[in-house]
């Protein structure tokens, strides 16, 4: 077994759902909120994880929506303080822990969640009261079992970011039996997540040596595992490996993400339909070429360090790389195949000038460019 401890205490095997109990007794949880969704509770994970604490007092919320809402996160807070609970497990992918991620603010902070958004200068408003929070990630995508941060619907339907480091879980239980039963398409566009998650932190310019080690590493196991993962769902140590890049990609990206984020943030939050992960692979492509020019790239030759771990000649063969990954894996070609219209692009520009990805792009964006990127995109 590997025990790690960056970020947060991370439990890392086949079959590590079963030290749910522990880590709970070891962050002090005694009456734990489950926070999940009806297709994890379908496919037999909710129970894996009940299996797991015989006899303890568990609260369940499975109602949580594909992009986690404001209001799902008032209807689990409800669940919490209704049943006295004193801590939150979550089960499912990022929709679920970023939803735990809500509850643990609204269930112990007064006011709306939008109070706290870290573009409504929210970040400091969140404190220690937040509630303990125990991840359980059941697909390899977001990593936000190891991150900070927390991406939901508010109510006025901006999609947005919720950051601090009182909302890292205290404990992180990746399973990679828990993902393989993961259906093909869903495979392929979480994975696709991760690998945007490492591609674009690794990008961005902010200084931080270890994060930029970890993404590259990330990159390498996700781009020669995310075929035969979404192939073979049974293929163990590609579901391995997958999981591991997710995780990698989420301790990374403290160091920031770009224009990809930015863009995914704004549309999704126009229509909630539209897969996160689905849209950051479509995205990739054409933000990669726009970071080409940017003189940090340039100097330190990441697009080249990128290209060599994923097994490519030149980093001008990237953007070409993703487009065929993503057709062989059956994703969408691009926007269009999507249903996203024109007539959203300024609504998407608008949204993706204020989210918070967009000042760590090592390039900044304009309204044009990102005008031009949408283009590029369809």
């Amino acid at each position: 077994m590997s025990l790690i401890h960056y970020i947060t205490q991370v439990q890392f095997e086949f079959g590590a759902v079963r030290l749910l109990a522990p880590e709970c007794q070891r962050v002090g949880i005694t009456r734990p909120l489950i926070v999940t969704d009806a297709g994890v509770k379908a496919a037999g994970l909710l129970q894996q994880a009940l299996d797991a604490l015989p006899g303890w007092p568990v609260a369940v919320y499975d109602q949580t929506p594909s992009n986690p809402t404001e209001a799902a996160v008032r209807a689990a807070a409800m669940i919490y303080q209704s049943q006295a609970c004193d801590g939150l497990i979550a089960v499912g992918g990022g929709s679920a822990i970023d939803c735990a991620k809500g509850v643990a603010i609204a269930a112990t902070h007064d006011g709306p969640l939008t109070h706290y958004a870290t573009i409504e200068g929210g970040s400091p408003r969140i404190t220690e009261r937040a509630a303990p929070l125990i991840a359980v990630p059941t697909t390899s995508g977001t990593g936000s079992e190891v991150a900070r941060g927390a991406i939901i619907i508010v109510d006025d339907h901006r999609k947005l970011g919720f950051h601090s480091w009182h909302l890292v879980p205290k404990a992180a239980i990746c399973d990679p039996d828990l993902t393989l039963g993961l259906p093909p398409k869903l495979t392929a566009a979480t994975g696709m997540d991760a690998i945007a998650h490492c591609m674009e932190t690794f990008m961005s310019s902010a200084f931080n040596p270890p994060a930029d080690g970890i993404a590259l590493d990330g990159l390498h196991r996700a781009w020669a595992h995310i075929e035969r993962a979404t192939r073979d769902g049974s293929d163990r140590e590609a579901r391995l490996n997958l999981m591991s890049a997710s995780m990698q990609g989420a301790m990374a990206f403290q160091k920031g993400l770009g224009c990809v984020h930015s863009l995914s943030h704004s549309l999704g939050g126009i229509n909630p339909g539209l897969h996160h992960g689905t849209l950051n692979a479509v995205f990739l492509p054409a933000v990669i070429e726009f970071n080409a020019a940017a003189p940090s790239i340039q100097t330190e030759r990441r697009l080249q360090r990128m290209a060599s771990a994923m097994g490519l000649d030149a980093a001008a063969d990237i953007p070409a790389a993703i487009k065929s990954l993503n057709q062989r894996l059956g994703l969408p070609t691009g926007l269009a195949a999507m249903g996203v219209q024109l007539e959203w692009y300024d609504a998407i520009v608008s949204g993706a000038m204020a989210d918070h990805c967009h000042k760590t792009n090592p390039r900044i964006a304009s309204a044009e460019d990102y005008q031009r990127l949408l283009r590029q995109s369809m």
